[in-house]
């Protein structure tokens, strides 16, 4: 790895959002907020799937792990750029930019594939009812959640490897709130022919197949959907997948918005607002949109919360 031209013993500095103290005051109270409702949310789906044996379906066990997926996403970008507000420090490391670059890559890459897994599977519900507990057999549900971790695992690397072979001059600014990999290329002294090369082959396998599959298995739910006689039958059909289809067009019309803008939006306001939505606003609300319309999430919801009261009584009552 070349590293004679780099400054600042390899630092580089996140702009962040602004430098205006009060307004940083204010995001740092909002950022926050939504850390935490994200983080618990989500704690609460899978706890709620793990502790509910009516919620042992292939659907809840995808779900449990796109609500973890969606903690990791968030938790890479989110508290450094806390800290940072908090401690009015603009500074990342070299290794902790790396890392960051990576499990950002990593999470985001997971969101990605158990989306188009999850839809493989609403696919089956819809258009192959009677065969469905047939085809999704718990053990194929295993090994498709376990390939999607591993293709991220693997599938990151690439990237964040061909990024430490990189040197790079003496402006290290990176106009963002959390490392991006597009970003730090626009900083480097060396020949990035490579690393573009590699991040585009990467797109297309592990982020234009998987948004492929997906559209094909919706072509696939609404040609079913068409077809079926009664209007109640239809809105029944689409319900099954309404929410699935809400997280999806949230995080692929955010994130494509984002990579697929021109170069002036991408250091802009515009740029980062965006970069929260599917950063931290769609993992937020991800729990939202699959508990609110869906009775038996809300209802293993309510049995968990109550479990927790209890505990939280029977605690109380030893310490007094």
């Amino acid at each position: 790895m070349e590293r004679g031209n780099q400054t600042g013993a390899g630092n580089f500095v996140l702009l962040g959002f602004t430098d205006d103290p009060d307004l940083q005051s204010l995001l740092l109270g909002l950022l926050l907020s939504m850390y935490l409702v994200t983080v618990t949310g989500n704690l609460l789906i899978i706890l709620a799937v793990i502790s509910d044996s009516h919620l042992h379906t292939p659907m809840y066990f995808l779900l449990s792990n796109l609500s973890l997926a969606d903690i990791g996403f968030t938790s890479t970008t989110i508290p450094k750029a806390l800290r940072n507000m908090h401690t009015h420090s603009k500074g990342i490391t070299f290794a902790g930019c790396i890392s960051q670059v990576y499990f950002f890559l990593l999470f985001g890459c997971q969101d990605n594939l158990l989306l188009t897994v999850m839809a493989y599977d609403r696919v089956v519900a819809i258009c192959h009812p009677l065969h469905y507990v047939v085809i999704m057999k718990p053990r194929l549900c295993l090994l498709m959640a376990l390939g999607s971790w591993l293709v991220s695992v693997l599938g990151s690397l690439p990237e964040t490897l061909t990024t430490l072979r990189l040197s790079f001059c003496t402006k290290m600014e990176i106009p963002h709130f959390f490392c991006d990999l597009h970003e730090i290329l626009k900083l480097t002294c060396s020949n990035t022919l490579i690393n573009y090369i590699v991040v585009y082959s990467v797109t297309i396998v592990l982020g234009l197949f998987p948004l492929t599959g997906i559209l094909l298995s919706y072509s696939q739910i609404f040609s079913s959907i068409l077809r079926i006689s009664s209007d109640r039958g239809k809105y029944k059909a689409f319900s099954t997948c309404g929410s699935h289809l809400l997280v999806v067009s949230l995080f692929y019309g955010t994130s494509l918005g984002v990579y697929f803008s021109s170069e002036d939006t991408q250091s802009s306001t515009i740029n980062l607002m965006a970069s929260v939505m599917y950063t931290m606003v769609t993992p937020m609300l991800n729990p939202f949109i699959y508990s609110l319309r869906n009775r038996d999430i809300k209802m293993a919801l309510g049995r968990v919360l109550t479990k927790m009261m209890l505990l939280s009584e029977r605690f109380d009552a030893r310490l007094s």
